[in-house]
């Protein structure tokens, strides 16, 4: 156990903000609720955006960039769209600064004619630029998407999972036809699972939002979720059918084939930097951060231990042709050649760094043409042949890989329970927690009384996974026809 980081049976919330400062990925910024995204934390943002960059580009779309100001004009054209966002926007009302005697001070002359609104989501402004893109079917379909940072005003704000500020992608599209922007949807539904799972190793259920917990100004959202080491649910992408209403809002239409003028369907989808909260919370420790090895910016370090300087260059070159036949085979590998630090402060840093796979050489290694390796989620030390490491190597960070999706989703079976009265379920979510399976009978009013009694919400209703089968629901006694997805969530 690290110790400068608090156990997660004793406090998860600290041992989460501990993980972070200790493994170097985020710090608070002089301005509240924003965060300041360190060196180790944007590359593994950077490993994501990369991953999920390529997986958009083999599905057809392309990289574009709009402003990241909107003319508060745009947010009030989509009447369920200005209403989800109005709470969360922050406005933009003048052009420049005066100097004053106590420093500088806004110019009231520079008032601006129309305010503007700082990017909370782009469908308005896109949709406003969409209109003068389409003029028939022949322009369609645009498959775009953006890298972007995006501001949402936030009360309560915790690093990655909720800040005022955050990065993302989020894609928007047009279509002909519905039954083109359903499939679109539902397609990016299916990236985001396959990323969750084969990138981050870190198993989701899929499924649709209710009424409430839908994306406003969406006809329908799709969401991947998933559950923590606390047994709380994190919602961890989504993708949106927005079925006509922004084209309608825009009015922007095409003429199709027959020459008749129709308006264009839409899709959005997006994840953000809240991702890397979910990696945490999905695979640490109490010693650290782990980190899939797919996504870790460094997935291999090698450490030099000596006692005597005329060993340390025997060591080092030992050292750097292992690290050359590493990056070789595709490894990102550091060698940790500092030398004002000493050899277990480094073994304990790297530990808390989640580098997942940790190589020691020293004399008697080199005499001996050995090498001391380290799996960070097993943490047992194993000697081995020079001539075999690269190739241990290899294999163990798949091996890890895999291991760690498979520990994952063990943990989200063990901690995933059903219910068949209002009673069992109020008793699973305040002993146990986790995701709990439920009928529930298809109206608002019922889950705003499920959300207030217990502050647990309809995390999704499955599109596969889950118990199959009608019943009734666990509260009003009327007929449902599956059970939905409960949980506490962040």
């Amino acid at each position: 156990m690290a110790k400068n980081i608090t156990p997660r049976d004793k406090d998860y919330s600290q041992w989460y903000q501990d993980i972070i400062k200790e493994a170097g990925l985020a710090e608070h910024s002089p301005v509240r609720g924003c965060m300041v995204i360190k060196p180790t934390g944007y590359a593994i943002w950077e490993n994501m955006k990369s991953a999920l960059d390529e997986m958009f580009k083999d599905t057809g779309h392309q990289n574009a960039y709009f402003p990241l100001f909107i003319p508060k004009s745009f947010l009030s054209k989509e009447a369920n769209h200005v209403e989800g966002f109005a709470k969360e926007c922050a406005v933009v009302t003048h052009s420049r600064l005066i100097s004053t005697e106590n420093g500088v001070d806004v110019d009231p002359d520079s008032r601006l004619e129309e305010e503007l609104i700082v990017r909370p989501t782009s469908e308005t402004i896109i949709w406003d630029t969409y209109r003068n893109w389409i003029q028939s079917y022949r322009d369609l379909p645009i498959l775009v998407n953006q890298w972007a940072n995006v501001v949402r005003w936030e009360m309560r704000t915790r690093l990655f999972l909720r800040t005022m500020e955050f990065l993302w992608q989020e894609g928007h599209t047009a279509h002909a036809t519905e039954e083109e922007a359903v499939a679109e949807t539902r397609q990016m539904l299916e990236v985001y699972r396959t990323f969750a799972e084969d990138f981050m190793a870190m198993p989701v259920i899929t499924g649709v939002k209710t009424e409430s917990e839908r994306f406003a100004g969406a006809v329908e959202t799709y969401c991947i979720e998933a559950l923590m080491q606390d047994g709380k649910a994190l919602q961890a992408g989504t993708s949106h059918f927005l079925g006509q209403n922004f084209a309608k809002a825009f009015d922007c239409t095409f003429q199709d084939k027959d020459g008749k003028v129709k308006h264009v369907w839409a899709t959005s989808w997006g994840v953000s930097t809240r991702l890397i909260g979910g990696l945490i919370m999905t695979h640490s420790d109490d010693n650290g951060l782990v980190i899939p090895p797919k996504i870790a910016p460094v997935q291999a370090v090698i450490v030099p231990v000596y006692r005597k300087d005329e060993e340390r260059e025997v060591v080092f070159e030992y050292a750097r042709v292992l690290m050359q036949e590493l990056k070789s085979e595709g490894i990102r590998v550091r060698f940790d050649d500092r030398e004002q630090f000493k050899p277990g402060w480094k073994f304990a840093q790297h530990e808390v760094e989640g580098i997942p796979v940790r190589l020691t050489v020293g004399p008697r290694d080199v005499q001996n043409e050995k090498v001391e390796f380290v799996r960070r989620d097993k943490g047992e030390k194993k000697l081995l042949d020079r001539a075999e490491v690269t190739q241990h190597v290899v294999v163990q960070l798949a091996q890890m890989q895999t291991d760690l999706l498979d520990a994952a989703r063990a943990r989200m079976k063990q901690n995933t329970r059903e219910a068949n009265d209002y009673d069992s379920f109020k008793q699973i979510l305040d002993e146990h927690g986790g995701f709990v399976y439920a009928h529930w009978d298809g109206t608002s009013e019922t889950e705003a009384r499920i959300k207030e009694e217990t502050k647990a919400t309809i995390r999704c209703i499955p599109l596969s996974s889950g118990p199959e089968g009608a019943g009734v629901c666990m509260i009003s006694g009327k007929p449902s026809t599956k059970k939905v997805l409960f949980a506490r969530a962040y």
